[in-house]
């Protein structure tokens, strides 16, 4: 006696848009990775000495890694979006007794970010 397996579509994931954005936010690992390879071959160039840091921009500057950089900061932004969106479910914070409304730590999630983004982007622009 056999048991009945129904078929499954292999693009079932664009049924609902919640599993599509959890598809895409489990694709998003990825590009994470990706940014993490980057990082490193970076870091190696420049301790590799100018003319190897050299290279390492002119590799960079080929239209097929820009895309690819673009597309991997797009995944990265819908990664941190959707796990601070999960957040005040992870979390649960007490204060006096009393557990902070959800609302308040995904706001500071939120302003955690943007004050940390703007504390590298003064280091970086300054």
């Amino acid at each position: 006696m056999s048991l009945y397996h129904r078929p499954i579509p292999i693009f079932w994931w664009l049924e609902r848009r919640s599993y599509l954005v959890f598809v895409l936010r489990e694709l998003s690992s990825v590009f994470i990775a990706w940014f993490v390879v980057y990082l490193l071959l970076l870091i190696n160039a420049v301790s590799g000495g100018s003319a190897e840091y050299e290279r390492f921009l002119d590799r960079s500057g080929h239209w097929w890694v820009v895309a690819i950089n673009v597309i991997a900061l797009l995944f990265v932004l819908l990664h941190s979006v959707t796990w601070f969106g999960l957040a005040p479910k992870a979390i649960v914070v007490r204060m006096r007794g009393r557990r902070v409304p959800p609302r308040l730590v995904a706001v500071a999630h939120y302003a955690a970010w943007l004050v940390l983004s703007a504390v590298v982007a003064w280091v970086i622009l300054r």
